[in-house]
């Protein structure tokens, strides 16, 4: 978890939330800009599955814009409801699933990345901050079996997208067994620390 303190500095003031959120859209950008050329060989309506990072900080910033409403007050006055908590729950997921991946998948076929300053180094390292990040969303937001269990549900149609249609992440090798194997895994992970990581929304509790 961050650092209350740290979590509060960024997202409680105006000008570090809109930072955030500016540098996030960039990064969505950016993202996509990796998957330009590969895209249109790809049926429209599963480019959100296919282009699995810039899909995970766009759910991030979503989250991220939530608290827009809520500047000038501490995070625990967060706005709360359903569809929030579905939301948070997602972003976060993704957000962690994908950012440990890249740096798995990469270091699977080590020798087709690395030394590269960017494709190794520089794609690992932005994309374990997407861990960092996650980690502010249990600060402001909360979690219900629903939410958790949809994100489970959305991470396994992903995997069978990426693997059963083929239609993973470019990369510079053939991804064999052990890759596919290790991202259902990881998807399994990412529910169970999300459900540690946030508390439970209580609906009764917030109509008081």
């Amino acid at each position: 978890m961050i650092p209350v303190r740290y979590a509060r500095y960024y997202l409680e003031n105006a000008p570090s939330l809109t930072w955030l959120i500016f540098a996030n859209s960039v990064a969505i950008l950016v993202g996509i800009r990796f998957y330009v050329e590969t895209m249109p060989d790809v049926s429209t309506f599963l480019w959100p599955f296919y282009t699995d990072s810039p899909v995970a900080v766009f759910f991030a910033t979503l989250s991220l814009m939530a608290l827009v409403p809520n500047l000038g007050k501490r995070l625990d006055e967060a706005p709360q409801n359903l569809a929030l908590c579905y939301l948070h729950t997602i972003a976060f997921v993704w957000l962690v699933k994908y950012g440990i991946w890249t740096a798995l998948a990469l270091n699977l076929g080590f020798s087709q990345y690395f030394p590269e300053v960017w494709a190794y180094f520089g794609i690992i390292l932005t994309h374990l901050g997407f861990v960092g990040e996650a980690y502010l969303m249990p600060h402001y937001g909360k979690t219900t079996r629903g939410a958790l269990a949809a994100a489970l549900g959305l991470m396994f149609v992903n995997d069978f997208i990426d693997y059963g249609l083929g239609l993973h992440p470019p990369l510079r090798y053939e991804p064999g067994l052990a890759l596919p194997v290790l991202t259902v895994i990881l998807s399994v992970l990412t529910v169970w620390l999300a459900s540690r990581a946030f508390d439970r929304y209580d609906a009764t509790a917030t109509q008081h």
